[in-house]
Order: C-alpha cells, then structure tokens, then sequence
C-alpha cells in the first residue's frame, strides 16, 4: 500500500473514533447563520467554504462532493463542533439514501453514520463495502473501529486480522491494540505494538502519532505512568495540536493530580468543548484561577444548552463529566453517563458511569459495572480504584 492511500485512510480512522452528537444539526433554511467563524486564521475553515461554493458550482460532481465531506469531517474532529458533520452530510446528500452509491461515497457516509452514533447504519454500509471488495482495507479498519466501540471485541480483532494481509504490519497490529488491550490482553498488546512500532522501517508522521497515542493509552490503563507519559509526549512532538491527543494526555495529568501543566497545554483550545472542558476541570483545582473558571464554567453549561436546543446530544460523555466535576449535579450526571453508556462501550464511558454511581450512591449500576468488568477482564487501574472490592 502506498503512503497517500495508506495516509487517507488512516485519517478516517482518526475521525470514526471521535465521539460526536447523535444527529448533525441541519437548518431548514439555508440563511441561517449558525456562526461567525475565524476564516482568517483557520485554514481548514476557508478550505471547507471554498469546497462548498465549487460544490455549489458543480452539484452531482463527485469528487467534489468527496473532498468536501472529507475537510468538513476533519474540520469538526479539529474543532469538536458536530455542525461541520451536517455540512459533510450535505456534500453527500445526492447519494445519502442510495442503496448502492460509489464506494468512496459510501464509505464516508459510513464514517458519518459511526460519527452520529448511526452505528447499525454504519455496520451496514461496511458490510456492504467489504462484501462488493473483501480487500477495502479502509472500510475493514473503519468496521474493526465501531465494533470496538461497540465492545464487540472478538468481530473487531477478526476484521484486524483480515486487514493484516492488506496493510503494513504495524497497522495491523494497532488495530487489533484496541479491542485486544480492552479484551484481557492488555500487555499482550502493548508488547506487540511497541514491538510493531520500534520494528517498523520508516514511519509515516501520522501513522506514528496515533500509535504513540494507542500505547499511551493502554499504558495508562495498565497502571504504568512513566511508559504512558514517554508515549504521550512523543505524540506531542509530532502533533502538539491533536485534539484527541491533547484530551488524552489532559486527562492523564488531571488523574495524576497535575492541574497546573494542564493549563497551558489547553488554553489555546477553547473553541474546542471537550479540551475546554478539561480546561476548565484543571482551573477548578487551582483557586487562582478562579474567574477564569468562572468563565469557561459558564460557557460550558451555554454550549451544552445550546447543543439542547439544536436537538443534538453532543459529547454525553463530555456532559456527564461536566455535570459531576463541575456543576455538582450527580443524578444528571448519572442519568447522561447511562445513556451514554448504551450507545458506546469504550474505558471511558465505562469510568464516567461508574464515577457518577459511586456519587449517586447507585449499588445495582456499579454491581452491573463490576461485572462487565470481570466479564471482560478489563485492566484499568483507575477504574479499578473506582469500583467497590468484590
């Protein structure tokens, strides 16, 4: 596989893995202005309004359409906003409800579907895909990625193994890392990953940065935090701008008690409700930050209220955590944790439930949780530290 093809489908794989609303917000009208956004600086911004106008130009063209719903995916994985996935799926509206569009199209309406929470929508359009070409490596790494989701572990690491005689090893590898290291074979997978990654001859930047990212996870799971820390940093290096990175090594520090590097990791971000989030879940442990959390305290509970009123469900996980660490509200945290929990089955919805349990003193949710975790066979030192001994 070559380096352009492999680097494409591996940002898809990036953004499958990004939680984001329920359903993208779509004005009836299109004079409605839902904001004023930073083209000057933002390039992605004035790249997604450029497509969109040669779009506009040229309706029914494909390419277009294609590349337009791409920079409009990546455009909201950069800035948490779910609105840019309503105008990904206004790029593919000619083939929205096709039951057999082009296979480039189907496949980002998959990513779009995994992206909403559309996840047996999405299984389909995968299915369909990997059916018509059993070698679409993108379709079975994006497929492996919902079913982790899903926690649908053994058919994720079937389709990682497919996917081996398609993709260079350390690829491979990364994706059977996910399901493996939630599924009791967390050292089993991070030896083989850190192994795949220091073998590997020459390493495409992106590719080594969200393998990086994956050992740093599953480092912290395992309890490790100086193997965590190096693998995080190292991401860092390569992409200091990552949302999902940032959040990733935020919560790290924030676990580690280390609010005040948190800070200036995440003030640059605040456009971004999941790292201003953290943000501000930093600043409430350091009294003089105070105004300043105030502030992003504010603005957090308007942005979730007015993700309410658009009729959006942006970042349950998010909102929970908020609820709990923030505005005190344990019965809403527990609520949003729950239903959070019946959509997506990742580590971290999982310790958001059980941290909002313990907080609403809830037996029957964290017996429940105790089990999946023995069920599983989960390692994960802070949910262990969570749950009550058996």
């Amino acid at each position: 596989m070559n380096g352009y093809r492999f680097c494409g489908w591996l940002v898809l794989m990036l953004l499958a893995c990004t939680p984001t609303s329920a359903k993208p917000y779509l004005p009836d009208d299109d004079s409605v202005v839902l904001e004023r956004l930073p083209e000057k600086t933002d390039p992605s911004l004035r790249d997604v309004k450029r497509l969109r106008a040669a779009v506009d130009r040229n309706p029914g063209d494909l390419a277009l359409s294609i590349r337009l719903a791409r920079r409009a995916i990546e455009a909201a994985r950069e800035t948490g906003d779910p609105r840019f996935l309503g105008q990904a799926q206004a790029a593919l509206a000619r083939w929205w409800k096709e039951p057999s569009p082009p296979p480039q199209a189907l496949l980002l309406r998959a990513t779009l579907k995994q992206s909403t929470h559309d996840f047996a929508g999405a299984l389909a359009d995968l299915d369909r895909l990997i059916a018509t070409n059993p070698r679409d490596g993108q379709a079975l790494l994006t497929r492996a990625t919902v079913l982790t989701v899903q926690a649908r572990y053994t058919e994720a690491r079937a389709d990682c193994a497919r996917l081996a005689r398609l993709a260079v090893p350390l690829v491979a590898v990364a994706c059977d890392a996910a399901p493996a290291s939630a599924s009791d074979e967390a050292a089993p997978a991070y030896h083989a990953l850190t192994g795949a990654m220091a073998n590997a001859a020459s390493l495409d930047a992106g590719l080594a940065e969200w393998t990086q990212t994956l050992a740093g996870e599953i480092a912290q799971r395992r309890g490790d935090a100086v193997a965590a820390e190096a693998h995080y940093r190292a991401a860092l290096a390569l992409d200091p701008r990552d949302p999902y990175l940032l959040g990733a090594y935020s919560d790290f520090l924030l676990e580690r008690g280390r609010a005040t590097e948190v800070v200036p990791l995440l003030q640059e971000f605040t456009r971004n409700d999941s790292l201003l989030l953290r943000l501000a879940l930093a600043e409430a442990r350091l009294p003089e930050l105070r105004a300043a959390f105030d502030a992003h305290r504010n603005d957090l509970g308007d942005r979730f209220d007015a993700a309410h009123r658009r009729g959006d469900t942006l970042h349950r996980r998010e909102e929970a955590r908020f609820a709990l660490e923030i505005a005190g509200d344990r019965s809403r945290a527990l609520a949003l944790a729950q239903d959070n929990w019946k959509l997506q089955r990742e580590c971290a919805d999982l310790r958001i439930l059980v941290a909002a349990a313990n907080a609403a003193g809830d037996a029957a949710t964290l017996r429940e949780a105790g089990e999946w975790v023995r069920a599983h066979r989960l390692e994960d030192a802070a949910l262990t530290a969570l749950l009550p001994a058996r």
